[in-house]
This record gives structure tokens, C-alpha cells and sequence, in this order.
């Protein structure tokens, strides 16, 4: 990472941590990252013991209304708002604060953000908007659901503008500097919300007249293929986010040196380029899109797996450069020399191996045949939260134990650490019960996105019940490491000693080679994600343009 040239102002900053301002916005985004994760988790945990046949939900608020709401609040909210934050955190320090309209950007889009969550959350609530996460029409919410949605993009726009004016002012201040490293992390991630939001934004903008009653039919192929246009895109997004700390924090806090600021800069680059144009192995089974135009979108899903393994090289040559300059010998003695008891480590460190089966997983369901097997059953599920509440999850808690506690000016304690560990454990136990019963009986047949049932005591249902009471178990653990996670963000926040905490920056090897000037040609790389996008979007959706379209269905 470049030494940035600081102005007065970033001295100062140095020298007394945290701008004060920048810090309680990044705070304001991390308390309600985590209390979406609290009631998302609950709600969880109450769709699992449902799941099972171990609990009845009441009729005021059934299954679906559970699954929905459990959906939003940890697929949308508990990570859009923890990346929001982390980055305008990151921005922050590495550029010497948040030019002040920038704040006011992020003030207004976490405004914004909260007007569309409880817009959404109410109308679920209500029981107007069963239609899960995906909102899949032709089963229809009422209009204020996906008005609720307008909200949320307009407010990921706004904070994603904030990001790019303060990356820009940076620039014009530091002629012939490298963005720093986490910064070009979050324009990388930014980039990708902007653009891959575009089809789902379209989306809502035709599902709102549909849904007031305007127009009597909705073209239901566009609308699946618009919306995996996002959430396709969505799903590395917080990849990207989560590979920014193991490439940038990592390093610094097991007391190693950055594996390469060129590679790590390419990778990014990588995954934005061929990130967008993907959506389609989502829609394998889906009538309408041609074997061709599937096979290039499955093609595009697995070149992401290119900059996937170039992480996994860079990582572990991180790891054991770092034991071996703490004296490790031998093939793997490194690997003994790794901070294991240090909660930062550990929990992105699990996050990191969780992605390779999550990983062999994804490719599995980029297969025609394979995904003929997994695309309607629990296995969907499983992987999902492998990848989400391992891969994802870990790695966000690892970020938040330094982080929180640089923003609040607080202290992580060997208590907190340790009690840390301990969530961290609990965590992979409950998600290693909960997605290995459900990638299992997803194999077995057992459907995602329904209550419990036994089919009329059908002997394939009645085989898949000591699956699901593993699912339960999983569920049950994870619901303490929730209650354990909620609990240290307020000790973190509120009730640690006083203290400055260290922002972990990686720096650069001493021989290590200078890093090309092309890789700051945003321009550029924009052009060429757009030039796929369009290879990979215009003439499928011309052809399903014309497709005829269904009236609304209400099926709770």
C-alpha cells in the first residue's frame, strides 16, 4: 500500500484517530446492520424449528411471512448497511476523512435505506407481501412493498455517489498516486452496485403499475431475468467486500506483508469486469432463454473462479511467509505460528475455508444436469448460507472486532476476544449442522421455501425428518451466536475501556514490484463491464421482450 501524502487535516487525523463525524455515521450503519441480524436471526431460527415440525407459527405471522422478512433483513439489510459503513469507514482513514457533503451523501442514503426498510418490513407484517426476497410475480405484494424497494436503491445510489465524489476529490489532490488499496476496493464494490442494481431498478419500476392495477399482466421471464441480473451480482458483491479485509487487514494482523498490491488490484478488477453477465445459471430450468445464451452466462459464472483461486494462492502465501518470519521451519510449521487465539484471525480465517466447499457447491449448480437435481430443493438453501453466513458473516464479525472498536475509540479486551472465539465456534458448529442437513436432503428431495409438512405421511417426506432436526440444531446454536455477536458490538461500542485501536493497513513486501498505472483506469474498466454486460443481456432480453405476460396471483 502507497504512503498517501496527507494534508493538515489527515495529520491531524493520525494523531488523534477517527474523525468524530465520520465515525458515528459508520456506527449509525453498524446498529442496524445488527439488528437486523438479531430479529433476522430469531426469525430464523423460529422458520428452522417450523421447518422441522418442532414449533407452529401463529396465523398473524405464518411461515412465509417469517421467511420473507428473515430474507430482507439478513440477505438486504444486515449487509447492505454493514458495507456501507465498513467502506465510508475505510474511505475515511485511508483518505484523510469524508469531505463533508460526502457525509451529508451518507446521512441522506441511510435515511433513505431506513424509510424503505420499514415500508417493506410493514407490508410484509401486514401480510400484503408474502412474495419472499426475490418477490418472484407473478405472486403480487401490495404497491408500498416495492415502493419500499425503490427506497433501498435510490439510498444504495446515493451512499455509492458519496464513495466516488470523495475517491475523485482524492485523486485531483494526489496527481500520479495510487487510490489506496481498500478505497479501490470500495470503488470496485460500488461500481458493481450501481451498475448490477440498473435491472432490478427497471424491475420495480414495471412491478409498481402492475401491482396498483394499471397495466393487468406482468411479463414474468423479464422480471426474473432483470432481477438475477442483480442478485447474481449481489451475491459477489459481498465476496468482493469480504476479500477486501482478508487482502488488506489480514496481512497486517497475523504480522505478515501484503502478497501483491498489482495482483490484489487485479483481482478486483477481474471481478467487476466479469461479475454482471452470470445471472442465468440462477435460471437454468427457466423456459425462454435459450441452451446458448445459458451456456455463456455459465461460462461468465465460472470465470469468476479465475480471481477465487488467484485469493486463495495470495492468501496462503500470506500465511506462511508470515510463520516463517516468526521462525517456522519445515513443510507446515508455519501454520502453527498463525495467531489462532486472536479473534481477527480466526473468524475470517474460517470464512476463508468455508468458501471451498461453498465454492464447489456454486460450480455444482452451474451444471444443466446437476442443477436439475438441486434447483428446487434445500440444497439451494444450504449453500446460500454457506456462503452468506460463513464465507460472508465470518468475515464481516472478523472486520468488526477491530473496526467498532476503532470508531468507537474503545479497546477489543482478552475477554472480548476470547469470548469472541467462543461465538466464532458456536457459529461454525451451528452453520456446519444447519447447511450440511440441508445440502443432504436437498439431495433427498426436500423443497426449499415451504413449511413443514409430511405430505400426507409420504415415506420419502417422513425420511426427510431427521435432516431437518439437524437444521433445527444448527438453528439453535446459531441463535447463540447471534445473541453472542449482538452482545459484543455493545461492548465494543459502549462499554470497553477508553483506548485507540489500530485500523489494520497491510504493507507492501520491501522488494516488491511497483504497481502499473493502467490498474487506475476506471474508465476503462467501466467501458469494458458494460461492453459484457451488453454481450451478455441485449439479444437475450429482445427475445423474451414480447413474451406474454400473467395476471397476479395471491397464493397466502
Amino acid at each position: 500500500m502507497e504512503l498517501v501524502k496527507e494534508k493538515p487535516f489527515g495529520k491531524m487525523q493520525q494523531a488523534l484517530g477517527v474523525n468524530p463525524k465520520d465515525a458515528r455515521l459508520s456506527l449509525t450503519y453498524f446498529t442496524v446492520s445488527f439488528i437486523a441480524l438479531l430479529i433476522g436471526g430469531f426469525l430464523g431460527l423460529f422458520q428452522g424449528l417450523n421447518r422441522a415440525g418442532l414449533m407452529e407459527l401463529p396465523t398473524w405471522f405464518d411461515y412465509y411471512q417469517t421467511l420473507t422478512t428473515h430474507g430482507i433483513l439478513l440477505v438486504l439489510v444486515f449487509t447492505t448497511t454493514f458495507v456501507i459503513g465498513y467502506f465510508y469507514a475505510g474511505i475515511s482513514h485511508t483518505m484523510g476523512g469524508l469531505l463533508p457533503k460526502v457525509r451529508k451523501f451518507g446521512w441522506t442514503a441511510f435515511g433513505l435505506l431506513v424509510i424503505g426498510v420499514v415500508f417493506v418490513a410493514t407490508t410484509v407484517a401486514m401480510g400484503n407481501a408474502s412474495v419472499m426476497y426475490t418477490f418472484y410475480p407473478p405472486m403480487q405484494a401490495t404497491p408500498l412493498f416495492y415502493i419500499g424497494l425503490v427506497f433501498l436503491v435510490v439510498g444504495i445510489w446515493i451512499a455509492a455517489f458519496g464513495v466516488f465524489i470523495n475517491v475523485a476529490n482524492w485523486r485531483r489532490n494526489h496527481k500520479g498516486q495510487h487510490i489506496p488499496l481498500l478505497s479501490f476496493f470500495a470503488t470496485g464494490v460500488f461500481v458493481l452496485l450501481v451498475l448490477g442494481s440498473i435491472g432490478v431498478t427497471i424491475e420495480v419500476l414495471m412491478l409498481i403499475p402492475w401491482s396498483l392495477g394499471w397495466t393487468e399482466t406482468i411479463n414474468v421471464m423479464l422480471s426474473r431475468t432483470l432481477f438475477w441480473s442483480f442478485g447474481h451480482t449481489l451475491v459477489n458483491i459481498w465476496y468482493l467486500t469480504a476479500i477486501s479485509a482478508w487482502y488488506v487487514a489480514v496481512p497486517k494482523i497475523i504480522g505478515g506483508k501484503l502478497f501483491s498490491d498489482a495482483i490484489t488490484r487485479l483481482v478486483v478488477i477481474l471481478l467487476v469486469i466479469l461479475n454482471i453477465p452470470g445471472g442465468f445459471h440462477h435460471q437454468i430450468v427457466d423456459p425462454g432463454i435459450t441452451e446458448g445464451w445459458k451456456f455463456i452466462h455459465v461460462f461468465m459464472s465460472l470465470s469468476i473462479g479465475f480471481p477465487s483461486m488467484m485469493t486463495a494462492f495470495a492468501m496462503f502465501a500470506v500465511f506462511e511467509r508470515a510463520g516463517r518470519r516468526k521462525g517456522a521451519k519445515g513443510l507446515l510449521d508455519w501454520f502453527k505460528k498463525l495467531p489462532w487465539g486472536d479473534v481477527r484471525f480466526l473468524a475470517p480465517f474460517i470464512a476463508m475455508v468455508a468458501f471451498i466447499p461453498a465454492g464447489a457447491g456454486g460450480i455444482a449448480q452451474t451444471n444443466n444436469q446437476l442443477n436439475q437435481v438441486v434447483h428446487n430443493s434445500l440444497w439451494i438453501v444450504g449453500h446460500f448460507h454457506l456462503t452468506l453466513g460463513v464465507t460472508v458473516a465470518l468475515t464481516f464479525f472478523g472486520i468488526t472486532y477491530w473496526l467498532i472498536p476503532y470508531l468507537s475509540k474503545r479497546k477489543l479486551t482478552p475477554k472480548i476476544n476470547k469470548l469472541g472465539i467462543i461465538q466464532t465456534i458456536i457459529w461454525t458448529i451451528g452453520m456446519t449442522f444447519m447447511s450440511g442437513a440441508m445440502h443432504l436432503v436437498g439431495l433427498l428431495g426436500s423443497p426449499r421455501r415451504t413449511s413443514y409438512t409430511t405430505y400426507g405421511d409420504n415415506a420419502t417426506a417422513l425420511s426427510w425428518d431427521p435432516y431437518l432436526i439437524f437444521l433445527a440444531v444448527g438453528g439453535t446454536f446459531l441463535i447463540v451466536g447471534v445473541v453472542l455477536m449482538v452482545y459484543i458490538v455493545v461492548n465494543l461500542m459502549f462499554f470497553a475501556p477508553k483506548g485507540n485501536t489500530e485500523f489494520p493497513i497491510g504493507e507492501p513486501e520491501a522488494d516488491a514490484l511497483s504497481t502499473p498505472k493502467w490498474t487506475e483506469r476506471w474508465g476503462t474498466i467501466i467501458i469494458l463491464l458494460i461492453l459484457i454486460v451488453a454481450m451478455g443481456y441485449v439479444m437475450p432480453l429482445t427475445d423474451i421482450l414480447n413474451v406474454p405476460g400473467s395476471p397476479p396471483f395471491r397464493t397466502w
